[in-house]
């Protein structure tokens, strides 16, 4: 059922979204000369996928997880993309393909392997995984790989259709802050 929503809402937020993406992508063109950031990350059951989002930070910027970026790496207009949470639409495509969900654990890097560790153990990888979920909306990112790991198993034990459009209400509203970078203010 939860898929079906996905496809569903995915499509539908490209499909008049599509203004708005093109807006973002022109705006990034002249902001770093590349607008869309790919990489490839964890999927379910560890499957490698290459997740979409719009760059928020300068071309080379090491590929770490972003509590292990560099604040000056971000800029003037990714930090409003960030905040907005804006940067996050292009993935409306890894959902509609199937390799994310809306809600779900968000994907790490390969080079995570704490996070990883603490998922596999506890069945989280399994999962497909989001753009929104519990951890998010309660600012619980990367940076704490086993509390991260445990609030994506709590999540997923407890994932029905009401809490699955709660995570997204609550996305949309602003609850939670996203992955947070060093230095970076908020």
């Amino acid at each position: 059922m939860i898929r079906l929503f996905d496809f569903f809402f995915s499509l539908l937020g490209l499909v008049l979204g599509a203004p708005i993406l093109l807006i973002l992508l022109v705006v990034g063109l002249f902001d770093t000369g590349s607008p869309l950031f790919r990489q490839q990350r964890v999927g379910r059951n560890k499957k490698p996928f290459t997740l979409v989002k719009f760059r928020t930070m300068r071309k080379g910027t090491a590929s770490v997880a972003s509590h292990l970026a560099s604040a000056n790496a971000i800029t003037p207009f990714g930090r409003f993309l960030r905040g907005t949470k804006l940067d996050e639409l292009p993935q409306l495509w890894n959902v509609l393909k199937g390799e994310m969900s809306l809600v779900g654990p968000r994907p790490c890097l390969f080079n995570q392997e704490e996070l990883i560790a603490e998922r596999e153990r506890r069945g989280v990888l399994g999962a497909r995984p989001g753009i929104t979920g519990l951890a998010q909306v309660n600012d619980i990112d990367m940076s704490t790989p086993r509390l991260l790991a445990e609030t994506d198993q709590k999540m997923l034990q407890n994932l029905t259709l009401p809490a699955y459009f709660k995570y997204i209400f609550m996305t949309v509203a602003g609850k939670g802050a996203g992955d947070r970078i060093p230095g970076e203010g908020g």
